[in-house]
């Protein structure tokens, strides 16, 4: 997404050592038949839980979280306080209660002087272990925000300068009995001028946002989170602080730091097969020979290898053939299939050492991205097919859901992404503008069939190529790749978010005679560093440049096509405010639409929560604050007096509930209209235009409460838009449209199946939730029901009431009462709005 146009060096950081110049043996093994299945734990048998120290057994490492309180001070000693790990500065002085809610009306901007500081994170702790037994002890971070020097008993161990990547720090020769270790943080905001200012050769742009996003300037020069300078739809809150867990880990011989698996099927030998890929971190100067034995109970799978682990960075790559007896279940996405997974045990046991037992789940699921000619049209097709099935793709583009990750909870997760999936979803695009997401995000869309396409966190800008940023890129896409390629639900990886476009359309006024520094960085980036990188580390899934491009054409082209928005090939973003949303006929009939959007404001009980009794009004200096996006606000008024008589009451806060109500129902109709057109769009060619195969709107969620793209607002309450969603994404969709006074009718379907095409509304009733009953003595259009705080959802919402009776269940998200929901329900349609 980019900030929406009409159309819309410090030091190398220490890292893993680098890997050898042999490629890792690829072994098939022995069939020793079945055994019983463990318990699936996704974790190593011999490491401890967090916040314990390690339990060695039978030789196995050693592992102490470093997790907990830690001392956080200011650059001048003037602020000291306690913070939590994870964490970060900003939610450490809220806990303690040294500033309000950074979320609370102007706090964005009051509280900049919190990013521009340098902070340091401090603590001591005892060695749990005999330092004497082991080979090699290590510091290790899973995420560092961003900018920092790492010291352990005043020993400068490294730097680090990228929020993506994993740092580990050799402490062997320097850790003692008791040890204190310091995080010094440098201002990410300072960093990246001086970083820009370093960069003297050509410009890099762009260099600042525009002034209505009120953030900070350069983020392209340092490897963070893009949006946590500021977006049109969020905050500037470029934090510092120790965001994913810090351990000590000491082992001897060896240890296990990457684990991943990938599916493939086998199409001659009408077999699926895993690849299993295990690096590791060897501190034996020789090679260590061993067994490693795959065993999948259900499938009645079970193979042995005979491997040889090489010092330094050793890999193992073992192929298991699935045996062919058994009836695999494929990993399906939401309303194609069930999202079948295998426990599976992979246990090493080598000559030296200590053996390893590693419990995960095996999916299997093919991804095709397939791009060939389409009779009767000029171009190339886009799309993908999952299990040799083509899938039309439903759904949204994801942005983080706070500014502050420490908030961001696996409840928090669950309930964005299970609102994605009751609304009929099947995708989700990872936006390339926020940070690689956690580990749980990925586990539930596996669980609930939600695929992903993850964009690398590129967006919207031109990046430097120096060598360093080169070094540290590389680190970070080697890293997130072998995180995650073991998810079934990620199909694709795609490097950046509008970059291409941004080029070819000449976004940043770059004279003609200097276009070809910036094409040769582009395609060093996206193409000879982190697309060679992909390639390596994952065959299982396609990989695009850019979003949006033409695909092969693009490669064709040099990987830069003179216009990534044909809509014969590859995706498109579209955004049109000022034309009428209800107009079909302006949207493009493209392939596959990846990003397209209205805005609406957030209810009333959501911003009632960070604001006071003078911003209730639209036109309040809060509301022209919140709102990011240039013109934003009467843009929305522009588009909803196309079809309704804007609010004109005296009072002034029902006359901003009113708009809020407006422009909510506006959003919900105007994405509704653009989604069902793509939707009948995948069976048709008109004008060599069509076959659409993919509709993502802009966007799921919000990061903050303010006026956005979202159909969820922030803490996860449903708007219009995303009721209206669970209806155009149904399974079966039937859809009307008029043009030049032909009335044509679609029956749209992704079931297999054919089916015939019925009305009903049947509502059944359980004991956790509440029944509404409507009733009307009129024809009300756009019915809305708010019940405030209270949290949950109705199971219909925006509605057109015809009959004199309708039903409508509540779904509670926390406990509620009769009586709590009676005194908070607030109804609305739009004969309600004077």
């Amino acid at each position: 997404m980019a900030v929406r146009r009409r159309r819309r060096g410090a030091a190398a950081p220490p890292e893993p050592p680098a890997r050898s110049g042999r490629r890792p043996r690829r072994l098939s093994g022995r069939r020793a038949g079945a055994a019983m299945g463990r318990a699936p734990l996704l974790l190593l048998l011999l490491v401890a839980t967090a916040g314990r120290a390690g339990v060695s057994a039978a030789g196995g490492p050693e592992v102490h979280s470093l997790r907990g309180s830690w001392r956080l001070g200011n650059g001048n000693g003037s602020v000291v306080l306690r913070g939590e790990v994870p964490g970060c500065v900003h939610t450490a002085l809220h806990r303690r209660g040294l500033i309000q809610d950074p979320y609370y009306r102007f706090n964005d901007v009051m509280y900049r002087w919190i990013s521009l500081d340098n902070w340091t994170y401090s603590r001591t702790f005892k060695t749990p272990f005999d330092i004497r037994k082991w080979q090699k002890v290590n510091l290790v971070f899973e995420g560092v925000d961003t900018v920092a020097q790492i010291l352990i008993n005043n020993i400068t161990l490294g730097r680090t300068d990228n929020m993506f990547n994993r740092y580990s720090f050799d402490i062997t020769s320097v850790i003692k009995e008791v040890n204190f270790v310091e995080v010094r943080f440098l201002s990410a905001v300072s960093y990246a001028a001086e970083q820009s200012r370093c960069h003297k050769a050509y410009s890099i742009p762009p260099a600042c946002p525009p002034p209505v996003q009120k953030g900070e300037c350069h983020a392209n020069f340092i490897r963070k989170e893009q949006c946590s300078f500021s977006w049109d739809w969020g905050p500037s809150f470029p934090t510092q602080g120790i965001w994913k867990d810090v351990r000590i880990e000491a082992y001897n011989h060896y240890h296990l730091i990457y684990f991943s698996l990938t599916s493939f099927f086998v199409k001659s030998a009408q077999q699926w097969s895993l690849e299993i890929e295990s690096i590791f971190d060897v501190v034996s100067s020789k090679p260590i020979a061993g067994l490693v034995t795959v065993n999948i109970p259900k499938l009645q799978t079970q193979q042995t290898f005979g491997v040889k682990l090489q010092p330094g960075e050793g890999s193992i790559v073992l192929l298991v053939n699935i045996n062919k007896s058994s009836a695999v279940e494929a990993w399906w996405p939401n309303g194609h299939g069930k999202q079948t997974g295998y426990n599976m045990t992979t246990t090493f046991i080598m000559e030296a050492g200590y053996q390893i037992e590693k419990f995960s789940k095996a999916y299997f699921r093919t991804v095709e991205l397939v791009q060939e000619p389409i009779p009767g049209s000029p171009g190339l097709s886009f799309y993908f097919k999952i299990n040799g099935r083509p899938i039309f793709i439903k759904g949204s583009n994801w942005i983080p859901a706070d500014s502050f990750q420490d908030r961001v909870t696996y409840d928090t997760l669950w309930l964005l992404l299970k609102s994605a999936a009751d609304a009929n979803m099947n995708a989700l695009r990872v936006w390339g503008g926020g940070v690689y997401e956690q580990d749980e995000f990925y586990n539930i869309c596996d669980e609930i069939g939600i695929m992903i396409w993850q964009d690398f966190m590129f967006a919207c800008a031109l990046y430097p190529t120096d060598q360093n940023y080169l070094e540290s890129v590389r680190a970070e896409v080697s890293h997130q790749v072998r995180r995650l390629k073991s998810h079934p639900s990620i199909i694709l990886w795609s490097g950046n978010n509008e970059n291409e476009a941004a080029i070819a359309s000449n976004w940043f006024s770059i004279p003609y005679a200097d276009r070809e520094v910036y094409i040769k960085d582009y395609v060093l980036l996206y193409v000879k560093n982190i697309r060679e990188i992909v390639l390596t580390e994952d065959k299982s899934r396609p990989f695009i440049a850019s979003s949006p491009t033409n695909g092969l054409e693009s490669v064709k082209e040099g990987w830069l096509s003179q216009n990534p928005y044909d809509t014969h090939y590859g995706d498109t973003h579209f955004y049109d405010y000022s034309n009428d949303c209800w107009n079909w006929t302006v949207y493009p009939k493209t392939r596959f639409a990846s990003e397209y959007g209205f805005q609406s404001w957030p209810s009333f009980s959501t911003i009632e929560k960070v604001s006071s009794t003078e911003d209730w009004s639209y036109t309040s200096n809060f509301s022209l604050h919140r709102q990011h996006h240039e013109n934003g606000n009467d843009q929305m008024l522009q588009q909803i007096g196309h079809h309704f008589k804007l609010p004109q009451s005296t009072d002034p806060i029902k006359k901003f509930k009113d708009t809020i109500y407006l422009t909510q129902v506006m959003q919900a109709q105007c994405i509704k209209t653009e989604t069902e057109f793509y939707r009948f769009s995948q069976s048709e060619i008109i004008k060599g235009e069509g076959h659409t195969m993919g509709a993502l709107y802009w966007q799921l969620n919000d990061i903050w409460q303010a006026p956005s793209w979202a159909s969820l607002e922030y803490g996860g309450k449903w708007k219009l838009l995303h009721y209206f969603a669970q209806n155009f994404f149904a399974p079966l969709l039937p859809v009307a449209y008029e043009d030049k006074d032909v009335l044509y009718i679609y029956g749209v379907s992704d079931l297999q199946a054919e089916h015939k095409l019925t009305l009903r509304a049947s509502v059944s009733q359980r004991d956790d939730v509440y029944i509404f009953v409507l009733q009307t003595t009129a024809i009300a259009p756009f019915v809305s029901l708010d019940v405030g705080r209270i949290k949950g959802r109705f199971s219909d919402n925006g509605f057109l009431m015809t009959e004199k009776k309708k039903v409508v269940v509540f779904y509670p998200w926390e406990p509620t009462s009769v009586e709590e929901l009676e005194e908070s329900l607030t109804l609305t349609s739009l004969v309600d709005v004077v």
